[in-house]
């Protein structure tokens, strides 16, 4: 992931993102609360901590998560729920972090219903299992309508593959 790779060399790889490789400074009253759940090196903690200029936060109720348009979208509807503490993955998740997951298929839904989008039997929820993250940080993709997905897209987010789970999968395996 471009985010976490050392720089071990001056050439740039084009592939990379400046906004994944890019730390910020931090002020002194942005460290103090940051300093758990949180990683400078991390594209999203700094999404959640509005540390990227570039990437518009769309309206959340959640005061736990954020939510924001994927870079690569997928779907005429492809946003991204993130909780702003730092959790690695899906696959890092217990039990005790369901109502989290719950927490982001609701934030999903209401962004979908804010963009005049209410068709939930055309929409697809989920997450990404290693080592298929782009970013390890976890997100929930929303991705609507469904069946507007291209041939590729409908691959890479099958539901329930080895690569791509749907929230309420999720929710079911934390709840056993």
């Amino acid at each position: 992931m471009a985010e976490e790779r050392p720089r071990s060399s001056t050439k740039s790889e084009p592939h990379d993102e400046a906004a994944a490789t890019a730390a910020p400074t931090l002020s002194s009253s942005q460290t103090a609360g940051a300093a758990e759940g949180y990683s400078s090196k991390c594209v999203f903690c700094r999404i959640a901590g509005q540390q990227e200029p570039g990437t518009e936060l769309l309206y959340c109720e959640n005061e736990d998560l954020v939510c924001f348009k994927d870079i690569r979208p997928a779907a005429p509807h492809h946003y991204l729920v993130v909780p702003k503490k730092h959790i690695g993955n899906c696959r890092d998740l217990k039990k005790d972090q369901i109502e989290l997951v719950e927490n982001m298929v609701a934030a999903g839904k209401t962004i979908l219903e804010r963009n005049n989008f209410t068709d939930f039997k055309n929409v697809r929820m989920g997450f990404h299992a290693p080592p298929f993250c782009s970013i390890s940080h976890l997100h929930l993709h929303v991705l609507a309508p469904v069946d507007q997905l291209g041939f590729f897209s409908k691959w890479v987010y099958r539901v329930n593959s080895y690569w791509f789970i749907t929230a309420d999968y999720l929710i079911e395996k934390l709840r056993t």
